[in-house]
């Protein structure tokens, strides 16, 4: 049974290769994961000053997001799962507890720069596009930017 704890700072090197390893599966050449390996890294720091929730299957973190912002509009910083885990279920399960926690923390709303072919995703759980953003690491590359009511 999963379970969704929040993460603890010691575990900053996990988190770190749970988002490269979901970033490295949608197929991106090694110069590509190179030049956002920072952007995915996390530090215990990083880890102590936002709400990170990880899910955890037997032990193992198999996936986590981060809630970033002040309310009443926040954003989706992270929703990375493990490779083997993406089409199980775990990421409708990682939003469902991000949007509850958004909407109990009282959020209106949140702003997600998403992931290109994470997209659908975003879309099918209800948010909506709102435009585009630039990538922070890639120059000349733009995201797509979403919206969800936590309401």
């Amino acid at each position: 049974m999963v379970t969704l704890r929040r993460a603890r700072p010691e575990e900053a090197g996990v988190l770190s290769e749970v988002a490269q390893a979901a970033k490295a599966h949608w197929g991106y050449d090694e110069a590509f994961l190179e030049a956002v390996r920072e952007e995915l890294t996390f530090s215990p720091d990083d880890v102590s000053a936002r709400h990170v929730v990880v899910a955890e299957l037997d032990g193992a973190v198999i996936g986590f997001y981060s809630l970033d912002g002040e309310p009443p509009f926040g954003e989706l910083g992270n929703l990375w799962l493990r490779p083997d885990r993406i089409g199980t279920g775990l990421g409708r399960v990682l939003w469902e507890h991000l949007i509850s926690a958004a909407a109990a923390a009282g959020y209106e709303h949140l702003d997600i720069d998403a992931e290109p072919f994470a997209e659908g995703f975003y879309l099918k759980m209800g948010a909506e596009r709102i435009g585009e953003v630039p990538s922070g690491s890639i120059p000349g590359r733009v995201l797509p930017q979403l919206r969800v009511r936590t309401s």
